[in-house]
């Protein structure tokens, strides 16, 4: 259900939206609706929140000023093998911070995302 003035929908750039496909898919168990050769939709249903990838030279960093995304994980280091043997790019290793630990990660089109646990 759409809720008045809260996040609805989140865009993410992707130089390969094949890869990116395979990446998420592989690591999260995403599934994608294509819409064209240059946009492809995840569900809620399987992310937590709508949204998609665009077709995009860029891509999405903090040091860019961008924002993070941020995941939950029960096992930090099991999500950090799988992102791993996906073909992601570990930015920032593990280090804690109050309330938890977290590392940083990027996916196939060199965007930065995050994971953390509270354990």
């Amino acid at each position: 259900m759409n809720q008045h003035e809260k996040i609805n929908y989140i865009e993410l750039p992707s130089q390969d939206l094949a890869a990116t496909k395979i990446f998420f898919g592989k690591v999260f168990g995403w599934k994608f609706v294509d819409y064209g050769p240059e946009y492809v939709a995840f569900s809620k249903n399987d992310t937590g929140l709508d949204g998609g990838f665009f077709l995009s030279e860029h891509c999405s960093s903090t040091e860019n000023g961008a924002a993070l995304v941020v995941f939950y994980s029960d096992s930090l280091e099991q999500t950090l093998e799988k992102i791993e043997r996906a073909g992601g790019t570990v930015v920032k290793p593990i280090f804690a911070f109050p309330g938890g630990r977290r590392f940083h990660f990027s996916d196939p089109s060199g965007n930065e995302l995050a994971v953390w646990s509270d354990q």
